[in-house]
């Protein structure tokens, strides 16, 4: 006779810890509510289905201050509608009113932290996790390093809202305490590459396509232009060339709304 014919049953888990366990070839579920990214491609990778409301999310590109307004531009309209703030930390270019519009986001509902040495950035970024006002916060922290993204993510974790760190691309090199990584560039057309570098579940294998036409544009360009986008420019001239719609030159307050 085998032993493991005298072997007895595996206990089953109770239903608290079967909840909570997660295995690693599954998509795993966030602990709190998400927001809908505004892109159903998106959605179907991202744990939960929308962008988390605890927990960092990192956006990594090559040029800061171009793909962000076109990745998050769907929920910076989504949750500005409710009246909760949107604030900005550090953004390598004022916020432009007028392409905030063009986006759908009203930008008395806007808050701009100007905070140009990294040292200010991260300060104002962590006393604004320890407030939590706001509806979602988008830092921009490039020089952030190991030991400062952990904490942040501790202070992240206990909120109830998305907070994004946009970094440079080469920082995909580095570890980081984030749970949800993406790397993200302006692709042919209209269209941005989204790499999930790091979530809670399997690899991702392949890259997304994300249609996201700059803010404004689709109103005055025409349509077999939206279809075609723009033409094959180096990828410096592309990012610089489809970020007029959510930077402008001049200089502001260090604190407006």
């Amino acid at each position: 006779m085998h032993t493991a014919a005298l072997r007895p049953p595996a206990p089953s888990l109770p239903p608290v810890v079967a909840a909570a366990l997660w295995r690693a070839d599954q998509l795993g579920s966030p602990p709190a509510q998400v927001h809908a990214s505004g892109f159903a491609a998106l959605d179907a990778v991202l744990p939960g289905g929308g962008w988390p409301c605890q927990g960092l999310t990192e956006i990594l590109s090559p040029h800061g201050g171009t793909v962000e307004w076109r990745l998050l531009g769907p929920l910076l309209r989504q949750i500005g509608a409710t009246g909760r703030r949107l604030v900005l930390v550090g953004p390598p270019q004022p916020p432009h009113p007028p392409g905030l519009r063009a986006i759908g986001v009203d930008e008395r509902q806007l808050v701009w932290v100007q905070a140009d040495t990294p040292a200010e950035r991260l300060w104002a970024t962590e006393q604004l996790l320890r407030g939590r006002a706001f509806g979602v916060l988008v830092a921009w922290l490039p020089r952030a390093r190991v030991p400062e993204i952990r904490r942040l993510q501790v202070l992240a974790a206990a909120g109830d809202a998305p907070v994004f760190l946009c970094r440079p691309a080469m920082a995909a090199r580095e570890a980081s305490a984030a749970p949800l990584r993406l790397r993200v560039c302006p692709d042919s057309g209209w269209t941005l590459r989204v790499e999930l570098l790091k979530r809670k579940g399997p690899p991702l294998t392949a890259p997304l396509a994300l249609t996201a036409v700059p803010g404004g544009l689709s109103a005055v360009l025409a349509p077999r232009l939206l279809e075609s986008g723009l033409p094959a420019l180096p990828e410096r001239e592309n990012s610089h060339a489809l970020a007029g719609a959510a930077a402008f030159p001049d200089r502001r307050p260090s604190l407006s709304h």
